[in-house]
């Protein structure tokens, strides 16, 4: 057993009540405690990414007690590998939200984001279904208080929204979870992928129930149509490094649909047969495409991009629900490139408004800084697009070469190109209307023009462009450890046995059991 597993969900837990107590009011000390933290968050990720890099699976029993009766935390190659891309992804958003100033735009910013922090690793490393669904509340919570930072009935209101939905699919979760301990007696993934093979044909009413109540679930999370209302005014109205950081929530859905349907209920599991297929892989396309068509349409800046978002998002589901290695393998990729691009346009939309002053798709007058502006939105619009030579290209080929064992590969191919299409020429006409157009038509430049945004902000923008070209230029590396990844995810056993045949407290009681 390693400590260092808990480390990425106890290291957030502790700085955050630290900074309320002792630097409340306090906010360049906020600032330095809270960017140590994420950098020392990186650094332990990265370790974590490294150490489980050969195969090797990382437990940790709370209180030494070995599962399925303890609380354990688990660090394979997927959950190491999330938990380093939100922690990379945390700093840059930081450093923005210092840069602009966001964070004294209201109280408790820095305390927020460190229990966000804490949720979404918790997330992605627990072992235990219940213990999920407490680090889904804890991001929750931690996300509202982020979403009305600063305040606004505006912003408000899309955060009563929010909540409100988000708790909806808190109650299925916990249907879901009694009805999983009603036929299993565990929550413990590895322990429930045991049992529920042991389930035989003709009892299997209630574990189709909970398997299909926890897919609703993460499908809200991942914000799959038509479960996707909350995310286009929530992500639009949030603070800019808020909806930036937001950009890896709708992955934690994406993450435990990937961890639950290859772990406890895999696709050749006779119990939950055709449960994946029959509906999971349209409603993906269906994302796709009502994603790109809401790209088309929004009138403004910062819509745009939510519904961007919902388009990637598809396109990630519509690589999952294939359920092959190699299709998850390139949903890995893909949700790498899409957390970044989509964390940079969030930024960027806040650069805009500070320069306009407004986000209306409408010919205005030029801005200060619309050149450096416009140019960073270009590379952003080419990446989120899919457009060559930005990994969005790359990871869009690979689900594209992944749909060729599937029996649908001309619906996905015509999804997935005609999607990318609309996208192409909405963020294309939005760039022409904010960047272009206000200087072809001659508008004169107001004479008490607006501030430039800080250095620091366009570091951040420009640092989460700069991974997109590495992740660009690293294409096959990545690939072949998304491919090895989507591997060891597929064929669980070493999880399986790393989790339940570890020695701990009540670990005759468990040999017994089993």
């Amino acid at each position: 057993m390693t400590h260092w597993v808990i480390m990425p969900v106890v290291l957030p837990a502790i700085l955050a009540p630290f900074i309320i107590l002792a630097a409340r009011y306090h906010m360049g000390i906020q600032r330095v405690f809270s960017v140590a933290g994420v950098l020392a968050l990186i650094a332990i990720a990265l370790g974590l990414a490294v150490q489980t890099s050969d195969g090797t699976v990382m437990l940790y029993q709370l209180g030494d007690w070995a599962a399925p009766f303890g609380i354990v935390l688990v660090g394979d190659r997927l959950s190491t590998m999330m938990v380093l891309l939100m922690a990379v992804l945390a700093l840059f958003v930081l450093l923005y939200a210092i840069g602009s100033k966001w964070d004294e735009r209201g109280r408790h910013f820095h305390v927020l984001f460190q229990l966000q922090l804490m949720g979404i690793a918790g997330a992605f490393l627990t072992g235990d279904l219940f213990n999920l669904f407490v680090f889904f509340e804890v991001l929750l919570i931690a996300s509202y208080g982020l979403m009305i930072h600063a305040g606004g009935n505006t912003r408000l209101r899309a955060g009563v929204q929010y909540v409100l939905f988000n708790l909806l699919g808190s109650t299925l979760f916990l249907f879901a979870l009694g009805a999983l301990y009603a036929e299993t007696g565990t929550l413990n993934m590895a322990d429930l992928a045991q049992r529920v093979q042991l389930i035989g044909a003709d009892a299997t009413v209630g574990i189709r129930v909970a398997a299909v109540l926890l897919i609703l679930v993460f499908a809200i999370k991942a914000a799959i149509v038509p479960l996707h209302f909350w995310l286009p005014s929530s992500y639009a109205e949030a603070p800019a490094p808020v909806a930036a950081l937001f950009a890896i929530m709708t992955k934690v859905g994406a993450y435990a649909i990937m961890r639950v349907y290859t772990l406890i209920f895999p696709v050749d599991l006779e119990v939950t047969a055709g449960l994946h297929g029959t509906w999971l892989l349209p409603v993906a396309m269906l994302s796709l495409a009502v994603g790109a068509i809401g790209v088309l349409a929004a009138k403004k800046l910062d819509r745009l991009v939510a519904f961007a978002v919902i388009s990637s998002m598809g396109m990630v589901m519509v690589a999952v629900a294939m359920f092959t290695q190699e299709s998850i393998a390139s949903a890995l990729y893909y949700i790498v490139h899409s957390t970044l691009a989509a964390a940079a346009l969030f930024l960027i939309v806040d650069l805009v408004r500070q320069s306009r002053g407004h986000l209306e798709l409408v010919t205005d007058a030029p801005v200060k800084g619309a050149a450096l502006i416009a140019a960073l939105f270009m590379v952003a619009a080419i990446a989120i697009t899919g457009l060559p030579p930005l990994s969005g290209f790359v990871g869009k080929l690979m689900v594209l070469n992944a749909a060729f064992d599937d029996g649908l590969t001309a619906w996905v191919w015509s999804f997935v190109l005609v999607s990318s299409l609309l996208s192409v020429v909405g963020f294309a006409r939005a760039g022409s209307v904010l960047f272009w157009k206000a200087q072809s038509d001659g508008a004169p430049v107001p004479e008490a023009g607006r501030p430039m945004p800080s250095t620091l902000s366009f570091v951040a923008v420009g640092g989460l462009l700069v991974l997109l070209g590495v992740h660009t230029v690293l294409a096959g590396p990545m690939y072949r450890y998304t491919t090895a990844t989507a591997a060891q995810l597929v064929s669980p056993d070493t999880y399986i046995s790393t989790v339940l045949d570890a020695p701990g407290k009540l670990s005759d009681a468990k040999a017994g059991d089993h």
